[in-house]
């Protein structure tokens, strides 16, 4: 099932939440997996709501547990206990994304993070609850459309910060983003650490066969639009065609270093792919071909980000047709650490980052982490991690 989200005016962990449910995730199912996490002291209710003559879903998480604040390690332990286990394993991705972010933003251990406004009870549950809600809708894959990025400031419990925070800046990292004329925060923590953690990715709807649509709303009420997002779930379509754009230039005086970062913020922008072809160019001289592979909508701003980091004084443009196949995605847990792993018709892929992050941490040889994701070992614990003394 494809999950595809609309963020029309940005995306918070409740509104995702909410939208999930009104498109049909079973909320027994979802409180079931939140109170397995041990968490107690709060209750989740639902309720419709009309905003500017949309009805929608909102979610209210009923708190009597005083605690506001734990350490990042506390917030993991508990997600990790959620139930099924893929729901534990996509929440405690995303909360480990979140603890990586602040972790680096204050120059501390990730696992020794304080949790402020992050690590009281409705964090836990969002993060839990749309867990669970993708999980019981059988979503394998999420794809959104460009988030919205308000503009303006916001109070935290360090001080007064710009808009978008910087913690959300950094888990937004690789998404495709936009402008609005909304002010505030549009986008939150907790909701771009669940996009990280669900291996997102951005632009148009995939081909599919259109499904249930719900309607997550806000809590904070604007002047002359509905504050909600929307998800629409449907089948794959089979194999997609899609017309794509192909953009090559010849370079003969740039860096592999130059090379390499070029292809990356390629990536990061938005490309399907991007690689470079070694070629022999007038007059004997070594050269390399590089090439971006994307669609129409993301064409111009990834010509001008090659012309502009490669300094080349052209680039061609090319059209094509490209058929994509059917994939999947799951998270698995490897000695304590998520992996994500593509599932496609005809062979299984972890991604390779996953793989390096959990390699290091455990010790391990890059292939044995590899084949144990792939395996029914997955749970395997090894006795010690690196980093680790005695």
């Amino acid at each position: 099932m494809i999950c595809w989200i609309n963020p029309f005016t940005g995306l918070a962990g409740d509104m995702l939440l909410a939208a999930l449910i009104d498109a049909g995730a079973p909320l027994d199912r979802i409180r079931a997996a939140i109170t397995a996490t041990g968490l107690t002291g709060w209750e989740l209710t639902t309720e419709r709501v009309t905003d500017h003559g949309l009805s929608a879903t909102r979610v209210h998480v009923h708190v009597t547990d005083p605690v506001t604040e734990r350490h990042a390690a506390e917030v993991i332990e508990l997600a990790s206990r959620a139930a099924p286990e893929p729901v534990a394993a996509l929440a405690v991705a995303a909360v480990t994304a979140v603890a990586e972010v602040e972790g680096r933003l204050h120059g501390t251990d990730p696992a020794r993070v304080h949790l402020h406004e992050l690590g009281g009870h409705d964090t836990l549950v969002d993060i839990v609850g749309t867990a669970a809600a993708l999980h019981a809708l059988g979503v394998t894959e999420v794809v959104s459309s460009p988030l919205p990025l308000g503009r303006g400031r916001i109070d935290a419990a360090h001080g007064v910060l710009p808009c978008p925070a910087p913690a959300t800046l950094a888990l937004l990292a690789g998404a495709a983003v936009t402008g609005t004329d909304l002010p505030g925060e549009t986008v939150t923590p907790t909701g771009a650490a669940l996009l990280r953690a669900s291996d997102t990715r951005y632009g148009p709807p995939p081909p599919m066969t259109l499904g249930p649509t719900g309607y997550g709303a806000g809590t904070r009420r604007l002047p002359d639009r509905p504050n909600v997002v929307a998800v629409t779930l449907g089948e794959p379509a089979g194999t997609g065609r899609e017309d794509v754009v192909v953009l090559e230039t010849n370079l003969d005086d740039v860096t592999g270093e130059v090379l390499g970062h070029t292809i990356a913020r390629a990536m990061e922008a938005g490309a399907l792919d991007a690689w470079a072809t070694p070629a022999v160019m007038k007059k004997g001289r070594p050269a390399q071909v590089l090439h971006v592979l994307t669609t129409p909508e993301h064409e111009e701003p990834l010509r001008d980000l090659v012309l502009a980091e490669t300094g080349s004084l052209g680039i061609r443009r090319l059209t094509a047709t490209r058929t994509a196949l059917p994939r999947r995605f799951e998270t698995v847990d490897v000695g304590g650490h998520p992996v994500r792993i593509k599932h496609g018709p005809h062979r299984s892929k972890p991604e390779h980052d996953d793989l390096v992050a959990a390699a290091d941490r455990l010790g391990l040889p890059l292939r044995e982490v590899a084949a144990r994701a792939l395996s029914g070992q997955a749970q395997d614990h090894p006795p010690k991690e690196r980093g680790t003394h005695g």
